[in-house]
């Protein structure tokens, strides 16, 4: 008997606000995101405790936002508050913690998860979401700068496991996504710089144009000005979603374009015990690849000093100890992200480098000699001023 073939085709569609106090009972944003044209919505909050700290009115100003809208909103019980960071996606105990919520105050497909928080947060309950029922509604509010121009807008969700970033998950596209602005006010300066780290990332790949804007700005981004950020955000967001339109959403493929110097983000992540957090080790991972872009020579050198430059400017260190090699290449630990790297997808591996500034390679290659030459120059870069050679 001849096969029987099946083409299944299916449309995703989201929005991605921008706005300010959204639990301000005057902003609709929120309510009309739910209303959808149906009956009164149960929903189920999870709060970021790193949140809660900042925003210290926000479970109330939640329960008064739900008792304004009431005739929409039905809020199923007082926001759950989880950590913050790595730690709520490398326990499995958080993920089980929102898995029995949905189960014991019976939230179902046609409900709603609300995450409020980092980037982490928003992973971990995004992946309880989209394995509950087969996949329950989710709305994110990202909390931080990494999470609103790019985790948070995405299609993935995930925690670790094995010593793995995002050795579980999901590709689920969230029901919508809601970017408060103001949550970005009470961010620690390093969570305001991290976030940037992911901006740059999208500048080298994709706009050369971007790249000059956060040159220019860098010193204003540095010191928290709010005009320069809610442009990049907002431009961010923009080049992400294309993107993923655009593209290879689901990952597929080999290649995850997107993920420019996470290979070695990801494992110095591990690597530091999660001292360095994601977008100080994408940073880390940036310069890396950047410089061995250089040292191979798909990237100029003016090209080179520009990119490390606009890091150092923007704060980010670009050298930890964890990044030495103490003996051979090919038994350097950082060398593993490599494997790892090319295990999540399967396949070839498929390395994201630089041929210019906003113009990105594909290689399927890494001589663990010029990964070392790499590093080594970057620590360098703490005794030589960013416009030398440093080789």
């Amino acid at each position: 008997m001849n096969p029987i073939q099946q083409t299944i085709r299916a449309e995703f569609r989201y929005a991605v606000y921008f706005t300010r106090g959204i639990f301000d009972s005057a902003n609709r944003i929120l309510r009309s995101v739910l209303a959808n044209g149906e009956a009164r919505q149960r929903c189920l909050f999870i709060v970021d405790e790193g949140v809660c700290t900042n925003e210290r009115r926000l479970l109330a100003q939640i329960d008064a936002y739900c008792h304004a809208h009431a005739a929409v909103i039905q809020n199923v019980t007082s926001p759950i508050v989880v950590p913050g960071g790595e730690i709520v996606k490398n326990s499995p105990k958080y993920v089980d913690l929102v898995r029995d919520a949905v189960n014991v105050y019976g939230i179902c497909r046609h409900s709603f998860v609300i995450a409020i928080g980092g980037g982490a947060v928003l992973d971990m309950v995004g992946y309880a979401a989209a394995t509950s029922h087969r996949g329950v509604r989710l709305i994110r509010l990202p909390s931080t700068v990494l999470a609103q121009n790019d985790s948070g807008v995405g299609v993935k969700n995930g925690v670790n496991q094995y010593g793995k970033k995002n050795f579980l998950g999901t590709f689920a596209p969230p029901f919508a996504v809601i970017n408060d602005l103001e949550f970005l006010d009470s961010l620690s300066d390093r969570d305001w710089r991290g976030g940037l780290a992911e901006a740059v990332k999208v500048a080298l790949i994709k706009d050369a144009v971007l790249f000059g804007y956060l040159e220019t700005s860098a010193a204003s981004l540095a010191g928290r000005g709010t005009v320069a950020m809610e442009y990049v955000l907002y431009r961010c967001a923009e080049l992400h979603l294309e993107h993923i339109r655009g593209s290879d959403p689901f990952e597929s493929g080999s290649s995850r374009p997107l993920d420019f110097g996470h290979w070695a983000g990801h494992k110095l992540e591990q690597l530091t015990g999660y001292r360095l957090r994601h977008g100080e080790a994408v940073a880390i991972g940036i310069a890396l690849d950047a410089t061995y872009s250089y040292l191979i020579g798909l990237l100029s050198q003016p090209e080179w000093s520009r990119i490390v430059g606009v890091l150092l400017e923007l704060g980010f260190s670009l050298y930890v100890p964890e990044l030495e090699c103490d003996g051979d290449a090919e038994n350097y630990a950082l060398l593993d992200g490599l494997t790892e790297f090319r295990e999540h997808l399967g396949g070839q591996l498929t390395i994201m480098l630089l041929e210019g500034i906003g113009h990105g390679v594909e290689v399927h290659h890494m001589d663990p000699v010029t990964i070392v030459r790499s590093a080594a120059t970057l620590r360098q870069l703490g005794r030589r001023p960013c416009t030398s050679r440093a080789v």
